[in-house]
């Protein structure tokens, strides 16, 4: 599992300058890619050798990883809005950054101790400095797996380090609180701390109620082919089943902070279309399944 740790930056003047400096750029820079990808229509090879920007090599290389990203989101916005019938389609804009940021990947930057460690551009050339950092022991347990990126925003007027690291839920400690999770077709979740404490989620079946509405919809456009109609109808009741799953994530995490649960352990899902026994009217429910999202 990985989760990503907010550290608070106290960099000195001169140090805040370069960041405000190299967060522009770097957004700049990233837009300019999208620009010239949307221009040619396609992913263009580009090195750090044929970027022209005020950026250490390591930070063009991911800035040009974050361009790919950005364009791909919007070409897939593209071809969604093209599948649409000529009524309904809407004019799909350029995404362009706005908020300042930069990205380091997990070699080219260091944390020890209190000090955060990562190049920036100095005088022309490429140059680590060295970034106070506040850390809690809550972080510092949280940073012991392996690290991925590192990313520095700003946000009123004071920078953030985000760095993403790979946790472990294998050394539970004893006074720490664990609460399970099963998930369900009736009751979509059920939580249950370590005291006993038991809440259900969810309302199963208004979930078969919906989707068997969406169903019904759907077998009357099939016999009329009206496929892009069913199309829509399959998105919609999709964004449905994701709001579903949102307000439950979000209810069983509030949960868990109302009774300090350290540890949620969430029931293995696994091959449960080839194990589980169902009966013929849940059989659609179940191959239709939505709440891997909880996971």
């Amino acid at each position: 599992m990985q989760v990503t740790v907010k550290i608070k930056l106290e960099p000195t003047k001169e140090q805040a300058d370069r960041l405000k400096t190299i967060t522009a750029d770097y957004i700049c820079l990233v837009n300019q890619i999208v620009a010239k990808y949307v221009e040619a229509d396609m992913n263009l090879r580009y090195s750090s050798k044929d970027i022209i920007a005020n950026l250490p090599s390591a930070v063009k290389n991911q800035a040009i990883q974050d361009a790919k990203s950005v364009f791909a989101r919007y070409k897939k916005t593209v071809r969604t809005n093209g599948k649409l019938r000529p009524a309904d389609q809407k004019q799909i804009k350029v995404p362009v950054l706005k908020k300042p940021v930069a990205i380091w990947n997990n070699q080219n930057y260091s944390l020890k101790g209190n000090i955060l460690s990562f190049p920036v551009i100095v005088d022309g050339k490429s140059k680590r400095i060295k970034v106070q950092a506040i850390l809690t022991d809550y972080q510092r347990e949280r940073l012991t797996g392996k690290s991925g990126s590192l990313r520095i925003t700003q946000k009123s007027g004071k920078y953030i380090a985000q760095i993403a690291a790979e946790a472990s839920a294998q050394h539970v400690k004893a006074d720490n609180k664990v609460m399970g999770v099963d998930l369900g077709l009736k009751i979509p979740a059920v939580a249950v701390t370590e005291g006993g404490k038991t809440r259900f989620f969810g309302n199963g079946r208004q979930n078969k109620f919906i989707k068997r509405q969406h169903r019904s919809v759907r077998r009357k456009l099939g016999k009329l082919k009206k496929l892009k109609a069913i199309r829509r109808r399959h998105d919609k009741e999709q964004r449905w089943m994701k709001d579903q799953d949102h307000k439950i994530s979000r209810q069983i995490i509030n949960f868990a902070k109302e009774n300090d649960v350290s540890a949620i352990h969430l029931e293995a899902l696994s091959g449960i279309r080839q194990t589980a026994r169902t009966s013929r009217k849940n059989e659609k429910n179940l191959h239709t399944w939505s709440f891997y999202r909880l996971a």
